[in-house]
Order: structure tokens, then C-alpha cells, then sequence
């Protein structure tokens, strides 16, 4: 039984990835999603984008905390996705993630993310030619939706994925076209889980732990990859594992979130190369997604989104203990 954080583009960065690990409860990270277009990108970019390539020469591509993160790359040119993981590979990554899923228009329109989910021949292509450029040791994974407008070709894209040779994979439980509306279809995956030879992971609407037993029920998968959720309840990873092992929860108070907030705060702070102007927008985003499970978060945001000086933002979160 797996508990993965989820690649959120503009989210789960490497400050969110630390400080998530650092609570506790997840196996492995994903990253956000690197895209690939015809070009073998140079070092500099796989460390932009996965700085724990950096973080201990003996070990990298793990979190400071020693989760494990995998790079995840989109794209659809099968070459480049493939140049690109062996450079990736050869740069420390310790596994490779391919997103079929992304449902941006943006990324759709440049095909890639869910838009391939209309060829399963194609995702066949790409996994397969992924596979073969990493070491067979070196696991390769793949993250898709249930369709693009329908799930007519669900089981045909889970098994192009599986004969391209990955070791799992995830699925968010909807659509491209049902985009994050609720509810996720969770029945739906049981049949893919039940025919195919290599694990599921459940994605999709898991917001607390009530939910991770329901999606058990009914995707029949015990892995799960945590999202939006994750950011509503930091501590949400934790509470699923203990409640596994019939230990006792006790969530994160808001005193702990704040420290978390200020850590967050240091964090980027710390970074020569992030500009001051990106750390205020960071913390009020991830105040806003609090909201749902702390009232403090709430009573403190109409006020927090008025100001643009980190120092004063993070005064602002600190006085709501």
C-alpha cells in the first residue's frame, strides 16, 4: 500500500514536497510536470524543476526527509520523452513518471497530457520507448485519466500503459471533460484494477480519511495519490496511515500549520534565486486551500489577500495563533 503526493503544477513544488514529506505518511513524490516538445533539455532545466536532483550527491532525488521523487515528463514526441528520462536517469532520477492526464487546454492543444488519451496506440509508444532508454531497474510509471470526453477507451489506454512496460499506474478517476468536478468515479476503476497485471493507484475527490475507505471499497485499489487534498489537510497522508494501523490521530492543530506556514515562508525566503515578490502570492494560496479544514485560515484570508510584503503576510499568519 502506497500513499503518493500528486504532481500539481504550481503546488506540489519542491517547498510543498518538503514540507509534506517532512510531516509524514507518503512513499513517493512526483513532480510537477516537465514539458518536452522535440528538445533534450540541458542540466540546468531538470534541476529548475527537480532541485532534489541536488540535494545529497550520495543520494539525490529524494526529499530531505528521504521520500523518494520521480520526474514527470509530458509530451508526446516519443523520442524526446525518451532522450529526456535517460538524461534524467543519468542526472540521478531514481524513477519516471508520464503524464497522460494534465487537463489543461493549453497542454491539449499542444498534444500532450490528456489529449493522447484519444491513441492508445501512441501512450503504447511513448511508455514503450521510455522503457527502453532507462535501466531496467529504474522504474517507470504512468499517470492518465479516464478518457478524454467519455471512458469508451479507459481499459485500452490502462493496457497500452502496461504492455509499454510500466510498473503502475495511476488513474484520476474522471475525465478530461469532467475536469475536477465532482464526484470521481472510483467504481469505475475496478474493473481496469481487477484485469490488469501491474498495480493502480486511486486518484481523485480523497479529502480526508473516510474518503480513502470509501475509494478502497469501490476502485479495489489500496494505493492512492493525494492531491488538492493534501494541501486542504497537510497532515491528511499521516492520518490515513494511522488509521491503517489502528493508532490514534490526532490532526494537525493550528499552531502546527502555522509553523508549517513559516517553514514554507523560510523556505523560499532562503532561495538566492527566487525573487521576494513570489513568496506573499505562495503563502496566500496555500491559506486559501486551508480554509476548508481551519476556521483561523478563514477568518484570517480577507485580510491576507490584500498584502503583497512577504514579511508582513507571514506577521499577519503568525498573530492568528
Amino acid at each position: 500500500m502506497k500513499i503518493i503526493l500528486a504532481p500539481m503544477d504550481g503546488l506540489t513544488d519542491v517547498y510543498a514536497r518538503e514540507l509534506l514529506t517532512g510531516i509524514g505518511g507518503y512513499d513517493l513524490c512526483v513532480t510537477e510536470f516537465l514539458r518536452v516538445t522535440d528538445t533534450l533539455f540541458p542540466t540546468r532545466v531538470f534541476h529548475r524543476r527537480f532541485p532534489e536532483l541536488k540535494n545529497n550527491l550520495n543520494q539525490p532525488g529524494f526529499t530531505k526527509s528521504g521520500t523518494p521523487v520521480f520526474l514527470q515528463l509530458l509530451g508526446s514526441d516519443h523520442s524526446a520523452m525518451a532522450d529526456n528520462a535517460a538524461k534524467a536517469i543519468e542526472l540521478g532520477a531514481i524513477g519516471i513518471d508520464l503524464n497522460f492526464g494534465c487537463p489543461s487546454k493549453t497542454v491539449n492543444k499542444s498534444d500532450g497530457g490528456a489529449s493522447l488519451l484519444k491513441y492508445p496506440e501512441r501512450i503504447n509508444q511513448i511508455v514503450s520507448a521510455v522503457r527502453c532508454s532507462v535501466p531496467t531497474n529504474i522504474p517507470v510509471t504512468a499517470k492518465m485519466r479516464l478518457g478524454f470526453d467519455d471512458q469508451s477507451l479507459a481499459h485500452e489506454n490502462a493496457i497500452a500503459i502496461q504492455n509499454g512496460g510500466a510498473d503502475w499506474v495511476t488513474i484520476h478517476a474522471r475525465t478530461k471533460k469532467d475536469g475536477y468536478r465532482p464526484p470521481a468515479y472510483w467504481d469505475a476503476l475496478a474493473p481496469i484494477s481487477d484485469f490488469l497485471e501491474i498495480p493502480v493507484i486511486a486518484n481523485g475527490e480523497i479529502w480526508n480519511v473516510d474518503d480513502y475507505f470509501k475509494c478502497k471499497d469501490h476502485s479495489a485499489c489500496d494505493s492512492v495519490m493525494l492531491g488538492r487534498g493534501a494541501m486542504v489537510t497537510p497532515d491528511l497522508a499521516l492520518q490515513i496511515k494511522k488509521t491503517l494501523n489502528n493508532e490514534t490521530i490526532a490532526a494537525l492543530s493550528w499552531q502546527e500549520v502555522v509553523q508549517i506556514l513559516e517553514n514554507l515562508y523560510w523556505l523560499m525566503s532562503n532561495n538566492p534565486k527566487l525573487k521576494e515578490r513570489y513568496i506573499a502570492p505562495r503563502l496566500k494560496l496555500w491559506v486559501k486551500w486551508l480554509m476548508p479544514t481551519y476556521t483561523q485560515a478563514e477568518e484570517i484570508f480577507t485580510q491576507l489577500k490584500l498584502i503583497n510584503n512577504a514579511h508582513q503576510a507571514i506577521e499577519l499568519i503568525k498573530r492568528s495563533q
